[in-house]
């Protein structure tokens, strides 16, 4: 046989050939759970505990109501204009994050790009960058009165410091080398800026508008809380005075929500705008 084979190796391999072959099966496939989910699990593990341990009378349900009885609350605050506190609360957010982030990314563009200006106005905003948020509000209350206007600046204010570090900080920390191609390349002033300092500068600038949305939220409850008929720190204020703690929670939930969800779509933005960069995180999830 090995002579034949040796002698006629093409009918050998053509009767190799012809051998019926077992049909391929495809690979497993490795199912893999969604990304959210894992985000999940310790919320509802902190829901569970709370709820066994306020049936079982390890805690007071006047102090801390079970999750039920704060998801009854929320049901209970729908049918009496929730939707309009939500929507009240959303929008200064969304109006003051506006203000603070535009009036942060021109200055903050100003200071990085032009020294003269950089030493003239960033000693005075990191001073200020320092004082608390409430300390803001008497002042504010004097100037421009208990209407939706010291609401509005107050929430500016809190966006606008953290935006302004990461524009600041962004364009200040663009590698020289990058610059100095520019320049050989004899780029404009303007070209420069668009080509090479923006997006160079977008990651840091996409972290600071992260962390003012933020912020922004904090400062929207110490502004509703001082004076205001509508809104969720109007709630966390009326849930205090009534010793109402599912209010109180409910209200903070909702917070947590709403925080969570802005958050995720800056995140959506991020991610679409910083789509070129090969970085850690971007390889982690391919």
């Amino acid at each position: 046989m090995s002579e034949q084979a040796a002698i006629y190796p093409g009918q050998h391999g053509a009767a190799a050939s012809d051998a019926p072959r077992q049909p391929s099966r495809p690979p497993a496939r490795r199912i893999r759970p969604p990304r959210w989910l894992p985000g999940l699990l310790l919320p509802a593990a902190l829901l569970a505990t709370a709820e066994l341990a306020v049936r079982a009378g390890m805690l007071a349900p006047n102090l801390l109501p079970p999750p039920s009885a704060i998801l009854e609350t929320i049901a209970e605050l729908a049918q009496r204009g929730l939707a309009g506190h939500v929507a009240a609360s959303a929008l200064r957010v969304a109006a003051g994050f506006a203000a603070g982030a535009l009036a942060a990314i021109l200055l903050g563009t100003a200071t990085a790009l032009h020294r003269p200006t950089h030493a003239f106005f960033d000693p005075t905003v990191q001073a200020l960058r320092a004082i608390p948020s409430l300390a803001w509000v008497p002042l504010l209350l004097l100037w421009l009165g208990i209407d939706e206007a010291p609401k509005l600046v107050l929430i500016a204010i809190g966006a606008f410091f953290p935006v302004y570090m990461g524009v600041a900080a962004g364009i200040r920390g663009v590698d020289r080398k990058l610059v100095e191609v520019a320049r050989l390349y004899r780029l404009s002033a303007s070209q420069q800026a668009r080509q090479v300092l923006l997006p160079a500068a977008l990651p840091a600038i996409l972290t600071g508008l992260r962390n003012g949305l933020g912020l922004a939220w904090m400062f929207m409850v110490a502004a509703e809380l001082i004076a205001a008929s509508k809104g969720l720190g109007y709630l966390l204020s009326d849930g205090r005075e009534t010793s109402r703690a599912d209010i109180v929670l409910a209200a903070i939930l909702l917070l947590a929500i709403l925080g969570k969800a802005s958050d995720s779509l800056m995140l959506r933005l991020e991610q679409r705008l910083l789509a070129w960069r090969d970085s850690f995180e971007s390889h982690d999830h391919a």
